[in-house]
């Protein structure tokens, strides 16, 4: 398994997660789909530059914690903070 496929995977399931779990939203399985192509793409990228490819796939997981990819839904991290504050009160 290409070491960029884990982070390329965890992108996928938490964008669906945040989305259908999250914030109550119907499932896009247009993610999961892309999530499979990004997959496969990385793990040829990584062949013709490991680093670069390994380095980009952990920043692109970074950035999909902390930004709104959607501006109607809360990024990851903003989702789980509302969640858990529920939670608690």
């Amino acid at each position: 398994m290409a070491k960029t496929t884990a982070p390329v995977l965890a992108i996928g399931g938490i964008t669906m997660a945040n989305q259908s779990i999250l914030n109550n939203k119907p499932i896009d399985w247009q993610v999961a789909i892309a999530t499979g192509m990004a997959a496969g793409a990385f793990a040829l990228l990584e062949r013709l530059w490991e680093k670069g490819a390994v380095a980009f796939a952990w920043m692109a997981l970074a950035t999909l914690l902390l930004v709104r990819l959607d501006p109607k839904t809360p990024s990851p991290v903003e989702s789980l903070a509302r969640y858990m504050e529920r939670k608690k009160g």
